[in-house]
């Protein structure tokens, strides 16, 4: 492990021991990457991407990443990790293989491939560390530069911990003199977020350095198809800071350069940390000498003169050279330090792939043994036998092909008494397996949305149902505020204004830019910058301005946000909030209900749909008082509606994951949510005037949805069902059903079938007739129900049309 860089003068022995313990880090991941590929192409691992070529450059930047910083970086960067100490040998090819036990694979647990690297950030409990004591790197997912919005949120909160002084940051910040690192290939700076990154950067003025490794392919295609110029750093030039105008500092430096690299590395820390500058640094003259990855070979698609070169210019090549040539070492002894690295990196393969295998191995002999002691009592005795010999030919098994063997067997002894004791087996098996694939999606610690308890508003003596919804929203935000300093909210039109429909009025003038703030029009950074500060021990409010627009957010939402707990088995979590707001907008592009897609991307978040805002503001609350990332969808329509205040702002809880009923009633259940429940209220009214009565039940939470099976019950009453939603026909709405039907086992109570009522396939049309033919009225609601009711009652209800 690299050593933090300090102000003592070192000796020449001093720097020969630091020079050769850097070689050693070199060698040792080159032929990490060496033998990895090789295991991929024996079928020991399934898939590869290596870090070699950019070897020396990340042992350049790991001097100078302390204690508190964070990384946010991609899949090349395994040197960086092993040289800051937090990825072995062994962690390494535990990754490579897939290893599910997470002391031997901490950066995953096997659920990610190799080359996605995280430090733990949290406790057993799901408590912080103390993350100022720690190296830290934010978890890696591999969309290309889904990284950098992310990065934007860690570089953020030091800005914010520095300007803020906030109770308890003792964990999570010193002084905001942590700088966040981010690592981008150059072929991957063609991503638009790379560039909303950059400059949203340059307008923050926060304390990053962005590291851009330029090996001149993305894959097989040159820069020449990539970037303006074939230079990143040459058309990023007018983000240069001057005299005059803010923006980045950029520096270019060569990758084989080893003494060069120190000295750029300690420039760009210095710049960034000091004065919150954000730095880029473009390494240039890089390689790949194995390739993009294990699928194929990078000779089929450059010249031999470029091969040549790359073998010349290969970095952990020319530190060897240059340390021969400033007697740091003679050529003998650095093949004897290499020679002895490549069996110790060999060794450890060996046992990493032991350590992995054996309880693997130990579980198919265990079905084996099973199989051939209750086979004799079979009819099907040589079929088994036959399924148990196969499995025992399989030298080194998945558990897949455990389990796949154990089912077959299953099937072959149905009408058996000795099939019991198979059918536990199969049945303990994936109760102590499919944990290790499928938890942690949501919190599953004492602190999550279900640990909080509902408290309803309380109301003064006589108050009247007289005040807009955006003053309750308001004036609940200005008690949270209050309550939590470590809350902050930002996004377009956010702060001077108070968001456009004055739900944030006066909260910036009264809590400072910081922590009311506005953003530019860049709805990817705004969920990174939310994602990185909750990273970070803060508690963000990342607002989005409406439902729709949050379609250019959504591929960070879903592969970062909403995997983040999963994909680090519960190491690192981000409760951000995302504030919108959407539901009965009218026309094309300001629709507000693209709900199926959004539930369906987002597996990992909580999805909140309040009908009012007394009802978003006790979510609020709620979030506040738990530890997991959640959207809210406040209604567009609701914030001029009138009302009754509270006199318990920031303390009233609406609970999450249960329904409202509304409206009791025993004929049928009405299912729906946010700005149509109103409709539906209206419409029940209506068809109570003719003699059926429907209970209204508000969803109010689509994830986590009905943890009460409350609706269920309804219907075990009601014994019919209709689902009314705004989003496309297929959307929200088969998800309300099939949540209804399959899970709560409604089926079983319905006479009628259960049905759904949804808007129009196109998007809506402009205007309030738009709206009308588009989505559902109160008089489709009111048609829907009299239809349902009068297929079993023709008599009192004929048919309308």
């Amino acid at each position: 492990m690299i050593k933090e860089q300090t102000n003592t003068t070192l000796t020449f022995e001093d720097f020969k021991t630091e020079v050769l313990n850097d070689y050693k880090i070199a060698v040792t991941s080159r032929e990490c990457s060496l033998l990895g590929r090789r295991e991929v192409l024996t079928g020991k691992a399934k898939f590869g991407i290596f870090g070699d070529g950019k070897e020396v450059p990340q042992i350049a930047m790991a001097k100078f990443f302390k204690n508190g910083d964070f990384r946010s970086g991609y899949y090349r960067d395994q040197t960086f990790m092993m040289a800051i100490g937090e990825l072995t040998t062994a962690n390494f090819f535990a990754g490579l293989y897939g290893n599910t036990d997470i002391k031997q694979e901490p950066m995953s647990a096997g659920r990610q491939m190799g080359g996605h690297f995280v430090t733990h950030s949290l406790n057993e409990d799901g408590s912080w560390k103390n993350l100022t004591k720690q190296k830290n790197s934010s978890s890696d997912i591999s969309p290309t530069a889904a990284q950098m919005p992310r990065l934007l949120g860690l570089a953020q909160a030091s800005k914010v911990y520095r300007e803020i002084n906030i109770p308890n940051q003792e964990n999570f910040s010193i002084n905001g003199n942590e700088v966040a690192w981010g690592t981008i290939g150059n072929a991957s700076t063609s991503e638009g977020v790379f560039f909303e990154t950059i400059n949203a950067a340059g307008v923050l003025q926060v304390p990053m350095v962005i590291s851009i490794w330029d090996d001149e392919y993305g894959i097989s295609v040159h820069a020449k198809h990539q970037t303006t110029k074939e230079n990143i750093s040459e058309i990023l030039s007018g983000f240069q800071r001057d005299k005059n105008n803010n923006g980045l500092e950029i520096i270019t430096v060569k990758g084989w350069d080893y003494s060069d690299l120190i000295t750029a590395y300690e420039r760009a820390s210095k710049i960034a940390r000091e004065k919150h500058i954000p730095v880029l640094v473009h390494v240039t003259q890089l390689t790949q000498p194995q390739g993009h990855s294990s699928s194929g070979s990078h000779e089929r698609y450059k010249s031999s003169e470029r091969l040549n070169w790359e073998r010349e210019f290969d970095c952990i090549r020319q530190m060897r050279l240059w340390m021969i040539a400033i007697n740091i070492a003679s050529a003998e002894e650095l093949n004897e330090i290499e020679n002895s690295i490549k069996k110790e990196v060999l060794e450890t393969k060996k046992e990493s792939w032991t350590s992995f295998i054996t309880p693997i191995v130990e579980e198919k002999n265990e079905l084996i043994a099973l199989l051939e002691k209750i086979a004799p009592s079979s009819k099907n005795k040589d079929q088994l036998l036959r399924l148990s010999n196969n499995l025992k030919a399989i030298k080194d098994p998945l558990k897949k092909e455990i389990l796949v063997t154990a089912r077959k067997s299953l099937r072959l002894m149905t009408n058996e008494a000795v099939r019991s004791e198979l059918s536990s087996w199969i049945q303990n098996y994936f109760k102590k397996n499919q944990p290790l694939f499928s938890n942690n999606l949501y919190s599953e610690t004492k602190n999550n949305v279900f640990s909080v308890k509902e408290v309803l508003p309380t109301y003064a003596e006589g108050t009247r149902k007289d005040t807009d919804g955006r003053m309750i929203i308001r004036d609940n935000f200005d008690a949270l505020f209050a309550k939590h300093p470590e809350v902050l909210i930002f996004g377009e039109d956010s702060g001077n204004i108070g968001d456009v429909n004055q739900g944030l009025e006066g909260m910036q003038e009264k809590y400072g830019e910081t922590r009311v703030a506005d953003t530019g029009i860049r709805e990817a950074t705004i969920i990174g910058q939310g994602i990185g500060l909750a990273l970070r021990g803060l508690r963000p409010i990342a607002e989005i301005q409406y439902l729709d627009y949050l379609l250019y957010a959504i591929q960070i939402l879903s592969d970062d946000l909403a995997s983040l707990l999963y994909r680090t088995a519960g190491k690192q979590n981000a409760p951000l909030i995302i504030r919108t707001r959407g539901h009965r907008l009218e026309g094309i592009w300001h629709s507000g209900s693209p709900m199926g897609m959004i539930i369906n991307a987002i597996r990992g978040i909580n999805v909140l749909v309040p009908r009012d805002m007394t009802k978003a503001a006790g979510f609020y609350n709620s979030l506040l008082e738990c530890n997991e990332p959640a959207l809210v969808i406040e209604c567009l329509n609701g914030y001029r509606l009138k009302e009754k205040a509270p006199n318990n702002f920031g303390e009233f809880k609406t609970p999450i994951g249960v329904v409202e009923t509304i409206k009791t009633g025993t004929d049928i259940t009405l299912v729906s949510y946010g700005s149509t429940l109103r409709l539906v209220e209206q419409a029940a009214k209506e068809l109570l005037e003719i003699g059926i009565d429907c209970e209204v039940i508000d969803i109010q939470s689509l994830i986590p949805f009905d943890k009460n099976h409350d609706i269920a019950k309804s219907v075990q009453k009601t014994n019919r069902l209709l689902v009314i939603d705004e989003d496309v026909p297929g959307g929200a709405s088969a998800y309300i059903l099939q949540k209804i039907i399959e899970e709560q086992d409604a089926y079983q109570y319905l006479d009628s079938k259960p049905q759904t009522l949804s808007a129009q396939e196109h998007r809506p049309a402009y205007g309030t007739d738009g709206d009308y033919f588009s989505k559902p009225s109160i008089e489709d609601i009111y048609e829907k129900v009299y239809s349902i009711i009068s297929e079993s009652n023709p008599t009192k209800y004929p048919k309308l049309y």
